[in-house]
């Protein structure tokens, strides 16, 4: 195979519209829904601020730029593993450390919407999984897997988003086993479209919170609060999802994008 030829039409492709590119991504700012934790247990990441430097003004008179408060994982983002204390001995675990080559493959798309509108607890297992791949093919070895459940409907609105109430958060997500037969099938890390990459019920799971302790414990990614993977097929669609290089990088903001066929 000639990959510089191969290369040279995928780029012919994007240009002609052949393969349309996917905006996976929630818009960042002030009303961006961010996790919250119970304060005897932990430290909430601050609200996102943009402030501005200058706007063709007197601090700038010919452009415009602003800085930034937020934290790395505000709004649609990449969990690495050293995010979790599971995967915090990893040297390669962190943003500047991961490959580059590590952030983009084929993703496997499995649509549990249906089941997460009548149940807002619906766990996805490996005989969900199973049922899936005997439907749409094998989960190979260095893939993305992402659970759409159209919850990224919910983004505008914090409340609506973390569904919380007084016996804690209602979202779908995956058991641990689901979580440790993704593992064994060598994937590259595992999305969904809620605040954060487990159910809202993990934490009484065990282990607790399944999808962060195993994945990183496993030196493989997440992502999270991830958009429109129902504009993605189950199977066909690239991933791309590359967090900022941060020194010591626990996770980052990422502009999540999929190439799909176009029509």
């Amino acid at each position: 195979m000639d990959t510089q030829k191969l290369l040279g039409e995928v780029a012919g492709q994007l240009l002609s519209g052949a393969i349309k590119v996917v905006d996976l991504t929630a818009p960042l700012g002030p009303d961006t829904p961010l996790i919250k934790l119970p304060p005897e247990l932990a430290v909430d990441t601050p609200k996102v601020e943009i402030h501005s430097i200058s706007r063709y003004d007197k601090n700038g008179p010919w452009w415009a730029w602003n800085w930034l408060k937020l934290g790395e994982h505000s709004g649609t983002h990449f969990d690495a593993p050293q995010h979790w204390i599971s995967g915090k001995d990893y040297p390669d675990g962190a943003t500047d450390t991961i490959p580059a080559q590590n952030f983009i493959g084929p993703v496997n798309v499995i649509d549990c919407s249906k089941e997460a509108a009548a149940d807002h607890d619906f766990l996805l297992t490996v005989d969900h999984i199973k049922a899936w791949e005997a439907k749409h093919g094998a989960i190979n070895a260095g893939e993305w897997v992402v659970m759409r459940t159209d919850w990224y409907k919910r983004n505008g609105s914090e409340a609506e988003f973390l569904n919380a109430n007084e016996t804690g958060p209602h979202t779908p997500g995956p058991t641990a086993e689901a979580i440790q037969f993704l593992i064994s099938k060598d994937i590259k890390g595992w999305g969904s479209e809620t605040i954060g990459t487990d159910a809202g019920k993990a934490g009484g799971m065990e282990p607790p919170f399944p999808a962060h302790t195993l994945m990183h414990k496993a030196n493989r990614y997440g992502l999270a609060s991830l958009c429109n993977l129902d504009q993605l097929p189950p199977k066909g669609a690239i991933l791309i999802a590359a967090p900022l290089k941060i020194e010591h990088g626990t996770g980052s903001p990422i502009r999540a994008l999929a190439l799909v066929p176009g029509k």
